[in-house]
């Protein structure tokens, strides 16, 4: 029987801290966006519909890498304090490729790297989510 590979993510519009979920919980990776304040202050010199044009492509860009990251796993807890997580949620239920995998989504605060693990291993034992 082939084992379920579970991944965490939490997440906000600037970075995504991605966790497996398994006997020794772990972070993977963590992929950051490139639209940072200054490219944020450097685009916004050019024109506000630059920057947000800018924003919008870079935060595609974002969501793409870590899309990838998740089609390597069969169930992913995506969760944070900002809409991101929808955001990606709503990319990713329009693309067939993403149609097995089952995703969840959690509203939480900021959370340090102890909490993210707890926060996950908690999900993934609840009877609800084995």
């Amino acid at each position: 029987m082939k084992s379920t590979k579970k991944l965490g993510i939490w997440m906000d519009h600037s970075i995504a801290h991605l966790i497996e979920f398994s006997e020794n919980s772990f972070e993977i990776e963590t992929i950051e966006t490139k639209f940072t304040h200054e490219e944020k202050e450097k685009s916004l010199a050019k024109g506000e519909s630059f920057m947000h044009n800018k924003e919008q492509q870079t935060l595609s860009d974002y969501y793409k890498k870590i899309a990838k990251m998740i089609l390597n796993y069969n169930k992913v807890l995506l969760f944070g304090p900002t809409s991101a997580k929808t955001e990606l949620f709503n990319i990713l239920k329009e693309d067939d490729r993403f149609a097995k995998i089952k995703m969840n989504i959690k509203e939480t605060d900021k959370m340090n790297a102890y909490q993210r693990e707890r926060f996950i291993i908690e999900h993934f034992s609840s009877p609800l989510y084995r």
